[in-house]
């Protein structure tokens, strides 16, 4: 048994699970009548994956060609992305915009086949920022009935259109809240060092998530956005690549989250220039990838705790699983694996009931070929090395005998 929080796998454990959750764990033989008994025969149980920063319904790397796809063909891509994501392990995500409550609706319902879905909806930020992908010639604003790239992003340009965007959002059954305060990789004319959103409007965005109940994330790269979001209130840092140790010890005393996402870097580098992706936007690529690594280990020091994230687009979502394998170069298996798992609760507000093997918790569970605190590769090979994977208490995959 792999449990996060204790430091070494530990053998001869029983499991009972009761409709969607753990009833006990005992290290001594459990006794239940009528129950199903089912042999892990000397494989690994874990609590299922969490990853923290995905984007279900952007199934392009190149993200204009979303303009074209009316939002009936958005969902079948989301559908088939969504069940990929559960297959390889991942029993709960965080969209971090896009996903909206119909998509998570569907989940629940058991319509469609996919993690848990905590949805941001439409990723909020100003003129001319992250989430403003138009043309340098488009003069107004796009229909988001037929255009899945407006569907997933709006605008908004001071603290009143925040406030009505967040609220909005807030109608529509969001989780949290995402907002732009950085230039991104994928956008077509921001630079990677501009700030985004003023500090009145990213205090509006968090007074009103905080009203009802949701927190706000923010997309940030620079010590400068990252600072500026500490001080308005918001609560995670997404990417967070170019933090340095006095932005890092901020986010320590204002308990926040930084949800890092390198093998996004890595894959665009690799293969989106193939799928679309601009040379201008390869270029901001550039200026962030090195300092993944280095973020984990400013992190680590200052105390921040780290979940497990991957961000990426369309056709590299394959690459999901491996964020393990880059993180593993500063960061030892055990400390990978919660942020997958118990840091991802945290982030999710779910600590207790995801991520963990208590009583209680959701049985949200793997059985694994292998050992993942020594050969966090395993991870890469789903189809094999995952035998049974069980979310709600119920078998989405099962392999054993």
């Amino acid at each position: 048994m792999l449990d996060p929080e204790r430091d070494e796998i530990a053998g001869g454990f029983e499991l009972l699970v009761e409709g969607e959750r753990i009833r006990e764990v005992s290290d001594r033989p459990i006794t239940s009548q009528g129950a199903t008994v089912v042999d892990c025969g000397g494989r690994t149980l874990m609590p299922g994956l969490i990853d923290s920063h995905v984007h279900v319904v952007l199934s392009e790397v190149f993200l204009r060609t979303l303009e074209n796809m009316p939002l009936t063909l958005m969902t079948a891509h989301a559908m088939r992305q969504m069940r990929a994501m559960l297959d390889r392990g991942f029993t709960s995500v965080r969209d971090t915009g896009g996903a909206d409550w119909g998509l998570k609706a569907a989940v629940d319902q058991k319509l469609v086949a996919g993690p848990r879905l905590f949805i941001a909806g439409k990723a909020i930020g100003p003129t001319g920022g992250h989430s403003d992908g138009r043309r340098r010639t488009d003069t107004g604003p796009s229909c988001n009935c037929c255009n899945a790239l407006v569907f997933s992003m709006c605008i908004a340009d001071g603290p009143d259109e925040v406030r009505k965007a967040v609220r909005e959002e807030m109608r529509q059954g969001c989780d949290h809240v995402k907002i732009m305060m950085s230039g991104g990789v994928a956008s077509p004319y921001d630079p990677i060092d501009s700030l985004q959103f003023s500090l009145g409007e990213v205090g509006a965005a968090v007074e009103e998530a905080h009203a009802f109940g949701r927190y706000v994330c923010a997309h940030a790269y620079t010590p400068e956005t990252i600072t500026r979001a500490a001080k308005a209130g918001v609560r995670t840092i997404e990417h967070g690549n170019l933090i340095d140790d006095a932005s890092a010890k901020l986010m320590a005393e204002n308990d926040m989250f930084l949800i890092a996402n390198l093998v996004a870097y890595y894959a665009m580098r690799e293969r989106a220039a193939d799928l679309g992706m601009l040379p201008e936007m390869l270029e901001k690529n550039e200026l962030v990838i090195d300092g993944g690594l280095r973020s984990l280990e400013i992190c680590k020091r200052a105390g921040v705790p780290v979940a497990y994230g991957t961000d990426l687009l369309g056709q590299l979502q394959v690459d999901q699983t491996r964020e393990f394998e880059i993180r593993s170069q500063v960061l030892s298996p055990i400390e990978i694996i919660r942020s997958a798992t118990l840091v991802g609760a945290q982030v999710l507000r779910r600590e207790g009931q995801l991520g963990c093997l208590r009583p209680g918790a959701y049985a949200d569970l793997l059985v694994i070929e292998g050992n993942p605190l020594k050969d966090l590769s395993i991870f890469n090979k789903p189809e094999t090395n995952l035998a049974a994977i069980v979310k709600g208490g119920s078998f989405h995959k099962n392999t054993l005998h």
